[in-house]
């Protein structure tokens, strides 16, 4: 029989290890004890170290610190481990995958993050299902990336996004679809693994600095630009996302056209992006010449989780507009 693969097990919290308590669920220390009869099935296969962060967190909590320190963790100790499965809360949980996906390209190992919409002891939670799916994925020789675990799929992190939080299918992902299915049954199907696109830093590791700030502004019908356009002149962010119509639309208002370039010319990062699920920021429409002018980038496929990782990293490691292109390329988003 082969050498059994060693795997790390990062716990930050979440609702897969949360118990109720008088005023709502909360994450517990204990489910380590709750998953030992899962990880019993895995054993031919794995061993396995728990790391427990502290404190455990509602993901909803996070914030980038909470992310330089798992960065950290996997600078540290990723290179013992054949695998890391990162068990994690929901609500953020794409943020966080796009971020570790983004900040450490060359990780080459898989790196797998899952969780719960219902608390694994909790009678008919989607935990099991999601550990399971998560430990069955590290028998895949093909997967050497980061990736959600969730409902029986394995969506890549780049362009991954929650997207219900009524039912267990909570993630998906609108450009790149599902990489492969699971079930206790009939194991994996319907796999489709690219060969990763070749990062041209080998060492690429980036880092985040705490106080960076991105601002994320959805334009709507009505007066909402003149809102915008203040908070960028009076409140200026180290970066700016804008979630435009379509394929990048926006009004052509004067005063927000000023405040873009006005910001532009601080070298302050602006990307576009498209409010729809399935939508992509191309230079198509004329309505939206006016806002490429201004200096704005066009970021292809990205939705908003990845364009909040992707912006984040650039102000953190001072990259130009052509490295930020140059990474929308690298992942397949423009």
């Amino acid at each position: 029989m082969s050498k059994r693969k060693h795997l790390a097990i990062y716990y930050t919290g979440g609702t897969i290890g949360m118990k109720p308590t008088a005023i709502g669920l909360s994450p517990a220390q204990d489910l380590s004890e709750l998953t030992a009869p899962i990880m019993q099935e895995f054993a031919e296969h794995f061993s396995y170290d728990w790391i427990i962060d502290q404190p455990l967190i509602d993901s909803s909590a996070i914030t980038l610190t909470d992310w330089i320190k798992w960065l950290q963790w996997l600078d540290n100790h990723a290179a013992n481990y054949h695998g890391i499965l990162i068990l994690h809360g929901t609500d953020t949980m794409a943020y966080t995958a796009n971020i570790l996906a983004l900040a450490r390209p060359q990780l080459n190992k898989p790196l797998i993050l899952t969780g719960a919409q219902h608390p694994l002891a909790a009678e008919n939670s989607d935990g099991s299902l999601n550990l399971r799916t998560a430990l069955a994925a590290f028998t895949l020789p093909q997967l050497q990336s980061t990736v959600i675990a969730f409902n029986g799929q394995l969506w890549p992190a780049i362009g991954s996004s929650k997207v219900s939080t009524e039912s267990t299918a909570g993630f998906a992902n609108a450009h790149f679809g599902s990489l492969a299915q699971w079930s206790a049954t009939h194991g994996w199907s319907n796999t489709r693994f690219k060969t990763p696109v070749p990062v041209t830093d080998n060492t690429a590791v980036y880092q985040l600095n705490p106080a960076v700030r991105i601002h994320c502004f959805t334009i709507t019908p009505g007066a909402n630009t003149d809102m915008i356009s203040s908070s960028l002149i009076h409140n200026p962010p180290d970066g700016v996302i804008l979630q435009s119509y379509g394929n990048g639309n926006t009004p052509d208002d004067a005063h927000l056209l000023q405040a873009i370039q006005t910001i532009g010319q601080n070298h302050i990062p602006i990307v576009n992006i498209s409010q729809v699920p399935q939508g992509k920021c191309a230079s198509i429409y004329a309505q939206g010449h006016a806002l490429r002018q201004a200096g704005v980038i066009n970021a292809g496929k990205c939705n908003l989780e990845t364009a909040l990782a992707l912006l984040t990293l650039a102000v953190s490691n001072h990259w130009t507009t052509e490295q930020i292109l140059t990474c929308l390329q690298q992942h397949d988003l423009i």
